[in-house]
């Protein structure tokens, strides 16, 4: 039996809804990085890293190999970084009409046309 897609999707934002997994992607949108790398980047312990390096693995999201005795991580596809940029153009829109929204408010409370 086949999973519906609104399900599969919402699997897909489940995965992307952790905010480590969020910045190790998109630290790996400027290219391949060392785990090394990824935690002096990131304020995490090495063991929550990895777990989060390896549900990213899973997923398909990533790729990891080795270079010697260092691990290093990729995007494993365009796609990802795609779904990155569109996430900040939505939050953009959306930020701003919030910002429009407020604007609006503080001028009614202060009485300005």
């Amino acid at each position: 039996m086949s999973v519906p897609l609104y399900e599969a999707k919402a699997e897909l934002f489940r995965l992307l809804g952790h905010p480590v997994r969020i910045r190790v992607l998109e630290l790996l949108q400027e290219g391949p990085m060392p785990v090394r790398d990824l935690l002096a980047a990131i304020e995490v312990e090495p063991t929550g890293l990895s777990q989060h390096l390896a549900v990213l693995r899973r997923s398909g999201m990533v790729t990891a190999h080795r270079d010697g005795s260092t691990v290093v991580y990729a995007l494993a596809g365009g796609d990802v970084a795609e779904l990155l940029r569109a996430a900040r153009r939505l939050l953009t829109q959306l930020l701003t009409g919030q910002s429009e929204l407020l604007s609006e408010l503080i001028k009614t409370e202060t009485g300005a046309p």
